[in-house]
């Protein structure tokens, strides 16, 4: 892997110059103009404090930026991590925080080193977007507090925070509330201005509110000090590891570590689709989790790769990864220079940053999709995944919605389609296979779908239903692009009952993925490959035969590949060949 991430190094870098430095240098600028008020934000947020926050995006720029498996990532604190977070620091504390951050970290470095990058794909888009919609409905309610300038005791459930204003009333601090509305406004109405593109709403609503707090009567909670260091004083080390509470971490850091990979491939996703640049999933987890591991040891929380930022690093023109490293030399000059003013932010400006972020997190396209269009299954699948992130642990609200999702998957792909037509003997003869192809007591059944457990039955159901045991059956498989223990024996079943009562059965148009587990479960053995055949007009053409006593007239089934893609709703004037002479034939099933 270490090879793989230099050769793309040597084709990042590849003809690098000054020109390319200029546009990395301003691209890093700017996202470090967007960065700031959401680390601040975000290691508030995350049960941490607002230096916390910076800490994490700098590190995090550094080295999981110079380490990852894409030119284009910035990560860092997120809302969606936050939401984690705030629950684990207030039962664990952040000392919980950073070991699970820890762990986390290791889970997502083995997941990387294991090559399995691609888990991201398995996850069903309404699920990633039911999950993101919960984060930032946590992310909204939590900031409650400090959009109306009051604290309440700490809860661990978002619900419980909820049932706590209307049972004891809130007296809000109508100051801290106009800053965070003030924030608001300016976060949705300065990206409307011209001078809007160059500064980030964001950070002139923080600069507006602070500005604001300073007049006479303002009295809202701020920040406090933010220490001139990125070695801050509270921080994870081994003497303060709760090695009493390692075994309840284990979780909660599966938690963390199944957001961060899913976070950070999606925005590698994202951010590769932006570019045409394909990114190095491997290489971007354990990126991902060896910055986890050292953050923590300096106080900072859990750093994933971000969308937003990464966004704007691509459409400020950034080049390589110097992006992420200049964005946090630039939030290391700003903790040093402007600290003290850093300090006088008032806490409802950052909330109401993150009000307006948790709005903007939600997939409103996805959403209007899934909804727009009655899509039921993928409104459930939203759905339940949304309530179940806000009322339950994330990383059950991600099971939920797989199982979800996978349920109705397989009841979408338990509709077996079975189509069933007598055999015409007129019509073998206009397709140029002669007469005597009348068979009064005979059927084929075409198939479309797969032969699993929740769909097979229909089969065996639809054949007792239309034919007595004494018919010839003839089933043309070429729907049916796999098949599974149950197919397996619900076919034998079938072919039990025709052979016990004088008929027979034949198969036509076998995949060769069928087939292979046709042959290992032992059941063409038993079958016969004289049964099976490539088209079903071949088929029809040897139902008069009597396969107790007839030779073998292939040494193996004749699959579907050995012809290529054909439909078996186009009728074919295939006739009864040699194995031999059948590759060149190119019509298809009767």
């Amino acid at each position: 892997m270490f090879s793989e991430w230099l050769e793309m190094l040597r084709g990042e870098f590849a003809h690098y110059n000054g020109s390319k430095f200029q546009r990395d240098l301003l691209a890093g600028l700017t996202v470090a103009a967007v960065a700031l008020p959401l680390a601040l934000a975000f290691g508030v947020a995350s049960g941490a404090d607002a230096a916390a926050g910076l800490v994490t995006a700098i590190l995090a720029g550094v080295f999981i930026g110079g380490l990852g498996g894409a030119s284009f990532q910035i990560s860092g604190p997120t809302g969606a991590m936050s939401a984690v977070l705030i629950v684990l620091a207030a039962r664990y504390g952040l000392e919980g925080v950073w070991v699970a951050s820890a762990l986390a970290g290791l889970i997502i470095l083995a997941t990387g080193a294991l090559r399995l990058g691609r888990i991201v794909s398995f996850i069903p888009t309404p699920v990633i977007s039911g999950f993101t919609s919960g984060i930032a409905l946590i992310i909204a309610l939590g900031q409650i507090d400090n959009f109306l300038g009051i604290k309440t005791p700490t809860a661990e459930r978002i619900t419980e925070k909820i049932a706590y204003y209307f049972v004891h009333g809130v007296a809000p601090n109508w100051g801290a509330v106009g800053l965070a509305l003030a924030v608001v406004l300016v976060m949705l109405y300065w990206p409307r201005l011209p001078q809007g593109s160059h500064i980030p709403g964001s950070l002139m609503g923080i600069v507006v509110a602070t500005l604001l707090s300073l007049l006479p009567g303002m009295d809202a909670p701020t920040i406090g000090a933010i220490p001139r260091t990125i070695l801050l004083e509270h921080r994870l080390s081994l003497a303060a590891i709760p090695w009493e509470n390692l075994g309840a971490l284990v979780v909660p850091a599966f938690s963390i570590a199944a957001l961060g990979a899913i976070e950070s491939l999606l925005c590698a996703a994202v951010g590769g689709n932006m570019t045409g640049v394909r990114p190095h999933n491997n290489i971007e987890l354990v990126a991902q989790g060896l910055g986890n591991i050292l953050i923590p040891f300096f106080g900072g929380v859990p750093a994933t790769a971000a969308i937003a930022r990464t966004s704007v690093a691509i459409k400020s023109g950034g080049v390589t990864r110097l992006t992420s490293i200049i964005h946090s030399v630039a939030l290391l000059v700003v903790v040093f220079a402007l600290a003290p003013l850093i300090g006088r932010v008032p806490l409802a400006a950052l909330a109401g940053v993150l009000m307006v972020t948790a709005w903007r997190m939600n997939e409103w396209h996805a959403i209007r999709f899934f909804f727009g269009k009655r899509l039921k299954h993928a409104m459930i699948a939203f759905t339940v995944t949304l309530a179940a992130t806000v009322l339950l642990d994330l990383t059950q609200a991600i099971l939920i919605g797989f199982a979800i999702s996978s349920l109705i998957f397989m009841g979408q792909m338990s509709e077996l389609q079975i189509s069933r037509r007598p055999v015409d003997g007129d019509q073998m003869a206009a397709a140029g296979h002669g007469e005597g192809h009348h068979h009064d007591n005979a059927a084929v059944y075409y198939l479309s779908g797969p032969l699993f457990f929740a769909a097979v039955r229909r089969l065996h159901e639809a054949v007792e239903k239309h034919d007595n045991a004494d018919a010839r059956l003839i089933l043309s498989m070429r729907g049916v692009p796999l098949i599974d223990a149950t197919g397996v024996e619900v076919l034998r079943e079938i072919f039990h009952r025709q052979q016990a009562g004088g008929g027979d059965l034949l198969l036509a148009g076998v995949d060769s993925r069928v087939e292979s587990l046709l042959r290992r479960s032992g059941f063409l053995d038993e079958f016969g490959p004289q049964r099976v055949y490539w088209g079903t007009d071949e088929a029809i053409v040897a139902l008069g035969m009597d396969f107790s006593q007839a030779p073998l007239l292939v040494e193996e089934p004749l699959l579907v590949e050995d012809m290529g893609d054909v439909s078996h709703e186009t009728q074919s004037s295939l006739v009864f060949a040699p194995h031999a002479e059948r590759a060149e034939q190119t019509e298809t099933d009767f």
